[in-house]
């Protein structure tokens, strides 16, 4: 038996050279463009067989934690020749190249008293003299197993380059093996984070039905909801767009004792008011062009349920009084209809406008004010609630993982990042970025850079608000209005770039962080540059309303 490195023999044989180049491209191909390594490693070890006459190759790899070794691969040979090609470390030609890392030429097996002839016995063979050729896998100078094969001695073809095309194929063999044992590893990590994430937080929101968050201003709002819940009382959801108002109403409906009746929802800013009474109360046959058939009403359709109201300050002033008589009678009336029919009907309500001021302006009626306002809850916005980004982003990001079938993880920092932003779109918008993040991420790690970028493109909403906008004022409350339940302006008043005074100290750390450059301040806070300009000049922080690019000292 020789062990021992070979040299490549030079030779003028193109047809070699353009054969053993298009086995490797092949193989290269098999490589990067097959689902599994099995089909890559077969697929290998059939190109060294069909195209150059390197036969019955085989792949042994060492078991787990064993001195041993077993074919794992190969082609042309059968189910119970692989079984019995298992070695131990050192024994034998597999065993002896997996111990030394050194090459194997055996020119004649016959003459080899290293040879065992165990895997393929030497009937099967051809009566010629055969010779067997074995090269270690090695990756990062650490061997992986013994990639071998059969060959005619008498061929023209010199050992050397079969050898070298071996070591070639090798080196793939074990960057697929390696590939997929990392891959392997990341997504058993993975998978481990997932379940222990989705236990604990599982565990944290028991009773809270899905709401996540372990913030004092969250954990108000339920307490509030949950007990308000066992009772009849219509209760009035206020707060931000994207707030979760329809899950809280959700929540208030499945611990009362109309859990097991309907709960309708609509949307009173999402369809044309010309069709929101009839989608409401429904209409008699006849009532109007297209009435072709009695239609009932969300309201009569969540008879002995809840119905869910959202955007209950977009509703018109006649629909408000028809809405009156709901919870003053229990009792609709369809359009085109004379009758009175009742209704058992649970309502919340849920509004992101200020309905003080709507009622001081006459857009929204007092009486109405009052029967919805029996029991307001305030939903505080995603910047209030310390430490609930970094719950909310891990749930979304699961659940886009399962929607986009990725295995995406969050990379360093970035959590921190997305605690740090503003979120004005508030728990609908982290939910985009989320899913946005998850999409444009490669190699399945979300960077710091896609977060910035993303966040930077998502400043640009509202932006146009920002030249008229000022710092928050608390509107005056209506002569004999109830205790006020939002103070916030409405929606025309209220931009996605609110400043806040408490901002001051964060862009000046911006600033010092990026020696000044207010451009690049701006896209660590997730900002653009005008908007971040425009905090400086709010908040008093510019002598000037000219500062010099980069130029810090001219800040107060």
């Amino acid at each position: 038996m020789t062990l021992t490195a070979l040299k490549p023999v030079d030779t003028s044989n193109a047809d070699i050279e353009d054969v053993e180049l298009l086995i490797i491209y092949e193989a290269s191909r098999l490589m990067t463009h097959v689902g599994t390594p099995d089909e890559a490693i077969n697929g290998i070890l059939r190109l060294m067989s069909q195209m150059i006459g390197l036969n019955r190759g085989r792949v042994a790899l060492k078991d787990t934690d064993a001195d041993t070794m077993s074919i794992r691969y190969a082609y042309g040979l059968t189910p119970p020749e692989r079984a019995r090609g298992q070695y131990v470390i050192g024994e034998g030609i597999t065993g002896r190249v997996m111990q030394t890392k050194q090459v194997a030429v055996i020119q004649n097996i016959d003459d080899e008293p290293y040879y065992l002839t165990r895997a393929v016995e030497r009937r099967i063979l051809p009566q010629e003299t055969v010779a067997f050729l074995a090269v270690p896998i090695m990756y990062n100078d650490t061997p992986l197993g013994v990639l071998g094969a059969h060959r005619l001695r008498g061929r023209k073809r010199p050992f050397s380059r079969d050898v070298t095309l071996l070591q070639v194929l090798a080196t793939l063999i074990g960057q697929i093996l390696s590939l997929n044992r990392l891959i392997a590893e990341k997504t058993a990590l993975l998978a481990y984070e997932n379940r222990a994430l989705k236990q604990a937080l599982d565990k944290k929101t028991e009773g809270t039905h899905g709401i996540l968050g372990e913030s004092p201003a969250l954990r108000h709002a339920l307490r509030q909801a949950l007990h308000v819940s066992p009772t009849q009382a219509t209760v009035l959801l206020a707060g931000e767009s994207g707030t979760g108002k329809e899950r809280f109403a959700r929540m208030v409906h499945i611990t009362s004792q109309r859990q097991d009746g309907p709960f309708m929802a609509i949307n009173c800013a999402a369809i044309p008011e010309a069709l929101l009474e009839s989608e409401l109360f429904g209409h008699e046959k006849g009532a109007f062009t297209g009435a072709v058939v009695k239609k009932q009403g969300i309201v009569e359709l969540a008879h002995n349920g809840t119905l869910f109201l959202d955007e209950i300050g977009d509703l018109a002033l006649d629909l408000q009084s028809k809405l009156l008589h709901v919870l003053e009678k229990q009792a609709i009336k369809r359009v085109g209809g004379t009758q009175d029919i009742p209704v058992n009907v649970r309502i919340i309500a849920a509004t992101h406008k200020n309905l003080q001021k709507a009622v001081n302006e006459g857009r929204f009626r007092i009486d109405l004010f009052y029967r919805l306002n029996v029991f307001p809850i305030h939903l505080p916005p995603l910047r209030e609630r310390a430490g609930d980004v970094r719950h909310l982003a891990r749930h979304f990001l699961q659940t886009a993982n399962h929607e986009f079938d990725r295995n995406t993880a969050f990379g360093a920092g970035v959590l921190e990042r997305l605690e740090g932003y503003n979120w004005p779109g508030n728990i609908r918008q982290l939910e985009n970025v989320i899913k946005r993040a998850v999409l444009v991420a490669q190699n399945r790690e979300i960077t710091m850079d896609d977060v910035i970028l993303i966040l930077q493109h998502e400043g640009h909403i509202g932006e146009h608000l920002e030249a008229g906008t000022h710092l928050p004022v608390t509107p005056a409350a209506p002569v004999a209005a109830p205790a006020p339940i939002d103070t916030r302006p409405s929606i025309a008043q209220r931009s996605y770039g609110w400043v806040r005074a408490d901002e001051g100290q964060s862009l000046l750390d911006a600033l010092r962080l990026t020696g000044g450059n207010k451009t690049r301040a701006a896209m660590t806070l997730g900002m653009t540059p005008r908007q971040f300009r425009y905090r400086l000049e709010r908040l008093g922080l510019l002598e000037d309303h000219d500062p010099l690019p980069g130029n810090t000292s001219r800040l107060r």
